[in-house]
């Protein structure tokens, strides 16, 4: 059994006899709770939670919807196949992310040795640069240069998650480049990340922080004896970003002094910038990459302002605006955090990977000609109108919602 703060399972070294009925048990268990979720706050309810927040959770999504999830999955990854281009890439040129994450995707999904996956890496492979970073000259300008923060930081989980050792190297490259756009300075965006630090859009914000978060620590391995210090951030400095962006009702917003969900002024004139669901779940996850421990109060509060606010209709305090990126990192942080299930502000209990699975079923669209699936946002802010983007989002969500690490 793994032990770490955020949990860890233990059925998938068990016999198939103890498998089904620990598995039964965990139900009988989860549907005890549903109907006496006041329980779940004395000493009882306690060990029944931290027994569910330990099992597979495969053990506590239903069977039927298990199938459902994966079918969905493959016709997900059948999809993105068929949209390669012929020199490796998917969707824009301009960014080696949008081809990172179909990969990213894919590789999880069981398709890295797939020859698409194999191209696909070549292709980003052509953007790396002596210092480590993997990026393109956009064709055209923009504020952001090319994105050198975002594309770097997709583009290596990429290619740690194809797994091949020849690759490495490359990754350890752009794990230097990482930490040195960290950004160091005097002044409100110490311990951040910005777009680049070369162009106008310099400041750091918790988007791109996030990405560089998840990036060094999806990619970190275990200490190599040939190395005396692992390259890493400033975890201190990380901590110092992201708590200035906390609320005091526990939600995040995206930079210091701006919310993406606005502003509201009171009748004294004090400004407050409204908390909003992707942040918040982006707030908690880099938390938590920080190993900043469940019980501690900036987590907690993270934690019941997205139980308070609990929607997977919109993103909350943002409408249909990011829901695919709200819907991928939920599904991130709250895997993360290790509780499957929790009651809502109104007393529902909910079972977010089930809540999570029947959203994407509900929202992929079918090919009538193949009857291959996607995923795409009729709100296209923030590159969302891109079936690929979103359809990759989409996979590494129900990945997490069945299950994976």
């Amino acid at each position: 059994m793994q032990d770490c703060k955020y949990g860890g399972e233990f059925l998938m070294n068990l016999t198939p006899r103890w498998n089904v009925f620990l598995g039964t048990g965990l139900l009988l268990i989860a549907g005890w709770l549903m109907l006496n979720p006041i329980a779940a706050e004395g000493e009882e309810g306690d060990n029944a939670e931290v027994l569910l927040r330990t099992a597979s959770p495969s053990a506590i999504v239903p069977d039927s919807l298990q199938r459902e999830a994966r079918a969905a999955a493959e016709r997900g990854y059948r999809w993105l196949l068929s949209q390669q281009r012929e020199d490796g890439g998917w969707s824009n040129p301009d960014f080696p992310a949008l081809t990172g994450l179909p990969v990213w995707a894919l590789a999880r999904g069981g398709y890295a040795e797939h020859a698409a996956v194999s191209n696909a890496v070549d292709f980003i492979l052509q953007y790396v640069h002596e210092d480590g970073s993997i990026w393109r000259d956009p064709t055209e300008e923009r504020r952001g240069g090319g994105l050198m923060t975002y594309n770097t930081a997709v583009s290596m989980v990429a290619l740690h998650e194809v797994n091949r050792p020849e690759l490495q190297d490359t990754v350890q490259a752009a794990r230097r480049f990482m930490v040195g756009q960290q950004h160091l300075g005097d002044d409100e965006y110490f311990g951040g990340f910005g777009y680049d630090a070369e162009t106008d859009r310099a400041y750091a914000d918790l988007s791109n922080s996030l990405m560089a978060f998840e990036a060094m620590r999806l990619t970190e391995g275990p200490t190599d004896d040939d190395l005396e210090v692992r390259v890493d951030l400033d975890w201190d400095a990380a901590i110092a970003f992201v708590e200035q962006l906390q609320n005091p009702d526990g939600g995040f917003i995206y930079k210091p002094g701006h919310s993406m969900a606005g502003a509201e002024t009171n009748e004294v004139g004090e400004v407050t910038f409204r908390s909003y669901g992707s942040m918040t779940y982006a707030g908690l996850l880099s938390l938590i990459y920080a190993d900043v421990h469940r019980e501690d109060p900036r987590v907690q509060s993270a934690f019941d302002w997205s139980r308070r606010h609990w929607s997977l209709e919109e993103n909350p305090g943002m409408g249909a605006q990011g829901l695919f990126y709200f819907y991928n990192v939920l599904s991130k942080a709250l895997a993360a955090y290790g509780h499957t299930t929790f009651e809502t502000e109104d007393g529902q209990i909910v079972n977010w990977r089930s809540a999570l699975i029947q959203t994407l079923l509900n929202h992929q669209r079918i090919d009538p000609e193949t009857g291959a699936g996607y995923w795409v946002n009729d709100a296209g802010r923030w590159f969302e109108a891109d079936p690929v983007l979103v359809t990759s989002y989409s996979l590494i969500a129900l990945q997490l919602a069945l299950g994976g690490s």
